[in-house]
Formats: structure tokens, C-alpha cells, sequence
């Protein structure tokens, strides 16, 4: 019986179906891990109280904040696979796959020791509440302790996108998830545990997902297949995936700076804002994904017919992701406003609906309506980093969207201290940034063609 094959010639046929078929799984998947959280909030919220809500949102922006740097060298071992993949470099891929894996294992390592350490005390910093501290430095040591895992998974599905195959990342977060949530009320519901059970039930499910994913590479025997004797540090990938990640984390983190700053400000509010914030925060995820999963598309396709040289269709492949993520999230964010109340009262019990609804609609009235905006941003992104610019993108991305809140926060805000002129930020910086990176894209993508024309 021949085998399924679930990899894809990006560099080959029509160009819109193939994005549409990668892209779909990828937003599943997405969905499926933002479903992780919002299960964690939901429970949490109605079952053990507003407080628990807002310990559990209080968290994201610091996570994120950490972890962002590490996440950034998955996605140049995204890059770098894709490309060897295209140019049918076997031996690279394989040495790819291998550092990239090992760099997961370090990284994991690293932030759980880096995460149990010092995150309560960057909590404290933030300003949050000491009514919410002790929960929220409780859920958080937790979650970093399972960063091993998380390494894991996020590094080896970067290495199966870069091959075309995100229908099995899907599958395994399918499982993951459903183990999610049983977990969520069995340790709640049953044993009566806080935002403990809810950590510690999204850390069973990371590693499932992990083992899953880990377990896919080991069975290929494609050029990409994993095995643990070969865990290695080879020095001239390593080189290429910090190269190209480290811009893209230092990005990430920064851009995490501002959103702290930002969580911080929300903070200043009290616990109310703190629960309404956190939900339309959750809801706000979704429409995000279903936009940046297009910049993902946008990276793999663009890494592999840059290592192919095929220019002509790297700008089709850019157009066409640029406008599937104005139409996403356009579709979505006006589809999440519309049924905002409805969303948000699913997070918290009868007796703290009120509040959540309430500071929950404030942000989703900004946010949601432009969101789209912030798609087009990140697809230039994906495009400047497939052609193999992580630079670039990182300063203008610094300048046009963390520095710009950042100065909003310190001078507009502090004139006008209310959460609609907080949110406001947010915006006009993605409206500035993608302007940028559109000029961006037109100079690199003719200065690279010309370089492959002159060689």
C-alpha cells in the first residue's frame, strides 16, 4: 500500500489552491491551541471566579515576552528547511532538522529555569494587582515548567510546514486539545484545584503534542527525519538560524515590551478591566490567527521558491496572501464585534458578567474593526523573511509599531488616561508598519531578483 505523502511542491502548479490548502490546516491548528486557553479562561472563570480570569490573562504578554526570542529561531529553522527543501539540498535539511531540534531542547531548558525564577517577580513589576499576584505567579511557574515541551512541538511543526504538511501538526493538536479540556474540569470540577489544575493540564497537553510531533519526524524517511542519535550542533546552521531568528525573536520580544507596558497600563485599571481585557483578549486571538497564519504561508512558500529562483511566483504568492488576510480579517473581526457580548459572557459566571461584557466591548471596539491591519503587517514580515531578510523587518517593526506605542503610552496616554485612547495605540502603529514594510518588500524583492539574474 503506498504511503501518504503529506508534503507540497510549493515551487510548482497553481499557486491560490496550494496556499489554500496549506493555509487551512494551519488556522485549525492555531485555533485548536488558542482553544487550550480560552478552555483554561472559561473554566477558570466560571468555576473558580473573575480573579482567576484575570490571574490567567495577566500572564500572556510576559510569556510571550520570553519566550518570543526562542520562537523566532523556529521560524528561521523554518526558513532555512523550506529553502533546502526547494533546492533539493538533502543534506542541509537533514542538519537543519537536527540543530534545530537540539537549539528546542536547550531553549526549554532554558526558560523553565529562566520562567520559575523570575517571572513572579516581572509580575510584581507590572504593576498587577496583589489580589491576582499570587495566582498569577502560581499558573505561570507551572506553565514555564513545561517549556521542554512546548520547545519541542513549535520546532518540530516548523520543520513539517517548511515541507507543506500542516494537516498532521492539526491532528496531534486535535488530540492534544480534547485532553485539554477534559483535564480542565477533571482537575478543577473534581479535585477542586485553582489555576494549578488549569496549568497544569495545559502542560500534560503540550507534551502530548510534542511527543506526537516528535514521533511524525522519527517515522519519515524523508530527508527531514529526526533521529535522537543525531542531536547535534551543526556550526554553519547554527550560524544561518541565529542569523535569521534572533532579529525575528528580538522583534518578537520588543513588540512583547510595548504589550507589557500596555498590560501594565490595563493593570492601573483594577481587576474589572484587568477579567474584560483578558476575554476580549482571548477572542481577539482567533481572528489573529486566522490573519497570521497567512504570514506562516507566506514565509514557507516564499523560503522555498527563493531557494528554487523563482521570483515570478514569490510575488504572486505575496499578493495573494496579502489579500487573503485583508478579507480574514475583515470577515472575522466585524463577525467577533457583531457577536461581542455573546463572547465575552461565556468567560465569567452570572455574577461578574457585567463587567466583563463591559471592558470587554471598549477594547473590541478598537481592536476588532482594524485588526486586518495588523494581517497586512505581518505578511509583508513573512515575505521579507522568506527572501531571507530578518533585518529589516526587525527595525521597522521596532520603530513603527513598539517604539511608536511606547511613546504613545508615555505621552498621548498620559494626557488622555482612558482604555479607549490606550487601545487606540494599537492601530494606528500597525497602519504606519505596514506602510513600511510595503516599501521594504518592493526595494529587497528587486534588489534579490537582480542578484539571481546577474549570477
Amino acid at each position: 500500500m503506498k504511503k501518504k505523502d503529506y508534503s507540497m511542491d510549493m515551487c510548482n502548479g497553481p499557486i491560490f489552491p496550494k496556499i489554500i490548502s496549506f493555509t487551512i490546516p494551519l488556522i485549525l491548528s492555531g485555533i485548536l491551541q488558542l482553544l487550550f486557553n480560552a478552555v483554561d479562561m472559561v473554566v477558570a472563570g466560571r468555576y473558580v471566579g473573575k480573579g482567576a480570569l484575570a490571574a490567567i490573562g495577566s500572564t500572556g504578554s510576559l510569556i510571550n515576552l520570553l519566550v518570543n526570542v526562542f520562537m523566532g529561531l523556529s521560524t528561521a529553522g523554518n526558513v532555512l528547511v523550506a529553502r533546502f527543501y526547494g533546492s533539493k539540498r538533502e543534506s542541509d535539511v537533514e542538519e537543519t532538522v537536527h540543530t534545530s531540534l537540539t537549539l528546542a531542547i536547550i531553549s526549554g531548558i532554558f526558560l523553565a529555569i529562566l520562567g520559575i525564577a523570575v517571572a513572579p517577580s516581572l509580575l510584581r513589576l507590572m504593576g498587577t494587582p496583589e489580589e491576582v499576584l499570587p495566582l498569577s505567579s502560581l499558573y505561570i511557574r507551572i506553565y514555564f515548567a513545561g517549556m521542554p515541551l512546548s520547545m519541542l512541538y513549535n520546532f518540530g511543526a516548523a520543520v513539517l510546514r517548511a515541507i507543506g504538511d500542516t494537516k498532521r501538526p492539526l491532528y496531534y493538536l486535535t488530540f492534544a486539545g480534547a485532553v485539554n479540556a477534559v483535564c480542565n474540569v477533571f482537575f478543577i470540577v473534581v479535585f477542586h484545584m485553582g489555576v494549578d489544575g488549569v496549568a497544569l493540564a495545559t502542560v500534560l497537553s503540550q507534551g502530548i503534542s510534542a511527543f506526537l510531533t516528535l514521533r511524525c519526524l522519527m517515522k519519515s524517511d524523508e530527508c527531514f527525519r529526526f533521529d535522537p542519535k543525531k542531536l547535534r550542533i551543526v556550526k554553519d546552521k547554527l550560524f544561518q538560524i541565529l542569523r535569521l531568528g534572533l532579529p525575528a525573536g528580538f522583534q518578537g520580544s520588543v513588540f512583547s515590551i510595548s504589550n507589557v507596558l500596555i498590560q501594565s497600563s490595563i493593570n492601573s485599571f483594577g481587576a474589572d478591566a484587568m477579567a474584560g481585557n483578558s476575554a476580549a483578549s482571548n477572542i481577539e486571538g482567533f481572528v489573529y490567527v486566522c490573519m497570521n497564519m497567512f504570514h506562516v504561508t507566506c514565509l514557507s512558500f516564499v523560503g522555498q521558491n527563493y531557494g528554487a529562483k523563482k521570483f515570478d511566483r514569490i510575488k504572486k504568492v505575496f499578493l495573494m496572501c496579502f489579500g487573503c488576510v485583508i478579507v480574514a480579517g475583515l470577515t472575522t473581526g466585524l463577525l467577533a464585534y457583531a457577536f461581542g457580548p455573546q463572547l465575552l459572557s461565556i468567560y465569567a459566571g452570572e455574577n461578574d458578567k457585567a463587567v466583563v461584557i463591559k471592558y470587554g466591548m471598549i477594547r473590541m471596539s478598537v481592536i476588532m474593526l482594524t485588526y486586518f491591519t495588523c494581517g497586512t503587517m505581518d505578511a509583508c514580515v513573512g515575505a521579507l523573511r522568506g527572501l531571507g531578510y530578518s533585518v529589516t523587518p526587525m527595525i521597522v517593526s521596532l520603530l513603527g509599531a513598539c517604539g511608536f506605542r511606547i511613546l504613545w503610552i508615555y505621552s498621548v496616554f498620559r494626557v488622555n488616561r482612558t482604555l479607549n485612547c490606550l487601545y487606540l495605540s494599537y492601530p494606528i502603529s500597525w497602519i504606519l508598519t505596514t506602510t513600511a514594510h510595503l516599501i521594504c518588500f518592493i526595494v529587497v524583492y528587486n534588489i534579490s531578483k537582480k542578484k539571481v539574474e546577474a549570477a
